[in-house]
């Protein structure tokens, strides 16, 4: 798309954005049913759609982590339904109340909650995404352009003229949602500061470090995500084995799949042979540092490894002599993503969840429980390990701001200066009343 039609198509993807942000909840709720029920009709056509990317990746020697996460089967489609759903069922957000204040008699505040207003999505390789992106910007009444990594191109394209088709008997049209081709359109749209209110990048540390480097539009995300997994010297063998095997072998190409494992000294000749054993069934190449290589038959440690995110079935293995140790190892070479420990003593858990600085920090489970939908937030747009805004996964909060409402009778400043005479009250009150929007509150 040349520049300038391009900049034309965001402008009035804005207005668009506008008329969904005063949309009703219904509205919203029966436009997403309507998309989840159109991908179900589309199925064949999206299925041909992605077949054709899988291939075209795998010809081009396109890396095993990518190829899974461009695959979108039938088991991806029923997931993305469930979390179209799932997101219709969430509480509106948009204009609920955060502080309701008396100012004065006659005087009355109120912070809202109001949409962002137009999202920039730049993601990698992942069709799924798409969805979820869509469903939560759809509810929360954000506009949204959608860039996705080139591998998936077709099976993107495939979906939004799927979702269009399903906009087309809707009041709320399809134009708040636009799809973006090539590499310049994302360089246009990094320029646009004043029409896209925020861009969320998900890729690379590298492209995120270009987009945050090349715009001056807010940017929400994260680089990187080399995830650890702590087994504690009181860790269960039984548990720290299983965690260890689904934290790395689930879906190893996910940002929250873990990339070490810090082992206590104390357990570590009894549970490296278990995990040893377990990955090796499963194909999992496994790096270690000198004591590692004393108990497992793995790949010595080189320079840089710690700093690796593998996204693929592959490991790093150290052992520590303490849990401080784990927790500085883990502020050195982590990326503030997602974190666990395995520990039966609460103490331990206790200064893990206090001192780990990550987004999302787990106790006895698996780091890939960092996710929008296992959380109960519907679906996400990414995970942040951002700490102004939003952090961890982003669901509809993370989209959403706040703006402040004030209803006078009258009042002016003067009357509240020393030689006005009046006071202020400041009495806060029940959010549970009708609002200056005229919407009862519950």
């Amino acid at each position: 798309m040349e520049s300038t039609e391009l900049q034309q198509s965001i402008r009035s993807l804005r207005k668009s954005a506008k008329y969904l942000a005063s949309s009703s909840e219904t509205e919203r709720n029966h436009l997403l049913k309507m998309i989840g029920e159109g991908l179900y009709r589309d199925w064949e056509t999206i299925k041909v759609a992605n077949e054709r990317d899988i291939v075209k990746a795998k010809e081009s020697g396109q890396k095993e982590a990518l190829v899974k996460r461009l695959v979108f089967n039938e088991e991806k489609l029923h997931a993305s339904l469930l979390g179209l759903e799932q997101v219709a069922s969430l509480s509106d957000p948009i204009g609920s109340i955060k502080q309701r204040r008396e100012l004065d008699e006659g005087l009355l505040l109120e912070q809202i909650v109001v949409p962002i207003g137009v999202i920039g999505m730049i993601f990698e390789a992942r069709p799924d995404a798409l969805i979820q992106i869509v469903s939560l910007c759809l509810k929360s009444g954000n506009g949204i352009i959608l860039k996705g990594g080139k591998e998936a191109f077709q099976t993107n394209t495939a979906l939004v003229a799927s979702i269009k088709k399903s906009c087309v008997d809707s009041n709320l049209g399809s134009d708040w949602l636009l799809l973006l081709e090539s590499h310049s359109d994302v360089d246009t749209m990094l320029g646009m500061e004043g029409d896209i209110d925020l861009l969320i990048p998900r890729g690379s540390n590298a492209f995120v470090r270009y987009v945050m480097d090349n715009t001056s539009i807010p940017v929400l995300g994260h680089a990187d995500g080399i995830c650890h997994l702590y087994l504690d010297a009181t860790a269960d063998i039984t548990k720290s084995v299983e965690i260890a095997f689904d934290a790395k072998t689930q879906y190893p190409a996910a940002c929250n799949a873990i990339e070490t494992i810090l082992v206590h000294e104390q357990i570590a000749p009894d549970v490296l042979p278990l995990i040893a054993g377990r990955f090796s069934e499963a194909g999992v190449i496994m790096h270690g540092d000198e004591q590692t290589c004393k108990f497992i038959d793995c790949i010595p440690y080189q320079e840089g490894d710690w700093k690796k995110e593998y996204l693929a079935l592959e490991i790093n293995i150290h052992i520590v002599e303490s849990l401080s140790e784990a927790i500085n190892h883990i502020e050195i070479f982590g990326s503030h993503h997602s974190d666990a420990i395995v520990s039966e003593d609460e103490k331990s858990v206790r200064k893990f969840f206090t001192d780990v600085d990550s987004a999302d920090v787990f106790a006895n489970c698996s780091t890939r429980f960092a996710d929008g939908f296992r959380f109960g937030l519907g679906s996400e747009v990414g995970i942040s390990t951002a700490k102004i805004h939003a952090r961890g996964p982003v669901g509809l909060e993370g989209l959403m701001t706040t703006k402040y409402l004030v209803m006078g009778t009258g009042q002016v400043v003067a009357s509240y200066t020393k030689d006005g005479g009046k006071s202020f009250v400041h009495q806060n009150l029940p959010l549970g009343k009708p609002s200056l929007l005229g919407n009862e509150v519950i």
